[in-house]
């Protein structure tokens, strides 16, 4: 993924610097978009259709990246959902901090009886 939110930007660094607890999440899950968010802006998160927030798992790093180490499968849409264009990983299932985001390599339109995933290693977390 393209980016940290400011969110994870500023509880990493005063993590770091400022010797401030950061709480780390128990679950972490993936958000669909169909407009992709940036640092100062949330994008548009799919809505209806039956969609919801996946949990997801990551790999120990290495060399600064991690990836998910199992399928990340949403539940079938039951309208369509739009075109996804990014993905993002949340700390709640609802609401909650942005994390991490960026754009998929390629769009995907997710129509009524789709059932939007990920393989296993294809949600790629570089830390820089």
């Amino acid at each position: 993924m393209a980016a940290k939110s400011h969110y994870l930007d500023n509880a990493v660094l005063n993590h770091v610097l400022r010797n401030s607890a950061l709480a780390s999440s128990l679950t972490v899950y993936v958000a669909l978009f169909t407009v992709a968010p940036t640092p100062s802006t949330a994008g548009t998160e799919v809505s209806g259709g039956s969609y919801a927030r996946v949990a997801a798992t990551f790999g120990v790093p290495a060399l600064g990246v991690s990836t998910n180490s199992a399928p990340v499968a949403f539940p079938t849409a039951t309208a369509g959902w739009g075109t996804v264009v990014a993905v993002a990983i949340f700390d709640a299932l609802a609401a909650g901090n942005m994390l991490y985001f960026g754009t998929l390599s390629m769009s995907k339109a997710v129509d009524n009886g789709d059932t939007a995933s990920f393989a296993a290693t294809a949600l790629s977390i570089t830390e820089q």
